[in-house]
């Protein structure tokens, strides 16, 4: 699914101006070490599994959807790894600023595929050959993978600014 129902229900109302919006990042790790990528549609750009929080829906279960119906695999959470916000411009014009919690996970079954018009390509990368992200991915993967199994945050007061690209 690409966009939802009520998101595009409130873009009638508001065109492009900023929606804030939840969201939840998947950081996947295959047996090899290897990190689970997808290529996203919209921009070209590559990037962790990422999508909405449906109303009434929790992070834990949306996560768990957004995983399998972009990729075909079912994935389990181990922990919530971060919370962060992060704006985003879409090629629309669209503009969101995204409360996202990012999970780390386990793959549970399947295999990874493109599974809808989201991705162009998902792919396993090896953590010394990702390719080109976005500081929004970065920081969500160096969260999940750090050795203290702490959800990371930015401290108080920090903007999206302040974070090193």
């Amino acid at each position: 699914m690409a966009i939802p129902d009520y998101i595009v229900r409130m873009r009638k109302h508001v065109g492009h101006d900023l929606l804030w919006l939840p969201s939840v990042s998947a950081v996947i790790r295959n047996d090899a070490g290897e990190l689970l990528l997808g290529q996203r549609a919209d921009d070209g750009r590559w990037s962790v599994i990422s999508g909405f929080v449906e109303p009434g829906e929790q992070p834990a279960t949306a996560l768990v959807r957004e995983v399998r119906e972009e990729t075909g695999l079912d994935v389990a959470p181990v922990r919530m790894s971060s919370a962060v916000t992060h704006p985003h411009t879409y090629p629309n014009g669209d503009r969101c600023d995204y409360l996202n919690l990012g999970f780390l996970c386990r793959v549970v079954a399947g295999t990874a595929r493109v599974n809808d018009d989201e991705s162009l390509a998902v792919r396993w990368f090896p953590l010394d050959r990702l390719p080109a992200l976005d500081k929004h991915a970065l920081l969500v993967i160096a969260y999940a993978l750090r050795e203290k199994q702490l959800t990371g945050y930015l401290e108080p007061g920090t903007t999206w600014d302040d974070v090193p690209d």
